[in-house]
């Protein structure tokens, strides 16, 4: 193991700023990756973002069905189609089915 050492302190002390620049070059390295704005934040950063993206999509669309419920609130059968949704109410002698999709 002593051996092992003492080649690593004989590189470098005849090779200082080959050695010097070897680690800086390591150190930028790890600095370029790993950093708060190095390129691994920005990898899950870009994920995230996919993500919300896709979860505002979804809550478009649920803004846009509701509208259409409210604009078509006033006629009957919407207000009966909302019960029956919304409720589990039926009609006499219908039978009713209850699927949970979670």
């Amino acid at each position: 193991m002593k051996t092992i050492i003492d080649k690593i302190w004989e590189y470098i002390r005849s090779n200082p700023k080959k050695f010097f620049f070897r680690v800086a070059f390591a150190l930028f390295i790890l600095w370029i990756f790993f950093d708060d704005y190095g390129i691994m934040k920005r990898i899950r950063m870009e994920t995230e973002h996919r993500a919300l993206l896709e979860q505002q999509k979804v809550e478009q669309q649920k803004i846009l069905d509701n509208e259409l419920r409210i604009q078509h609130a006033h006629e009957p059968d919407s207000i009966e189609k909302a019960a029956r949704e919304k409720y589990n109410f039926r009609k006499p002698g219908e039978t009713l089915f209850i699927i949970n999709a979670h």
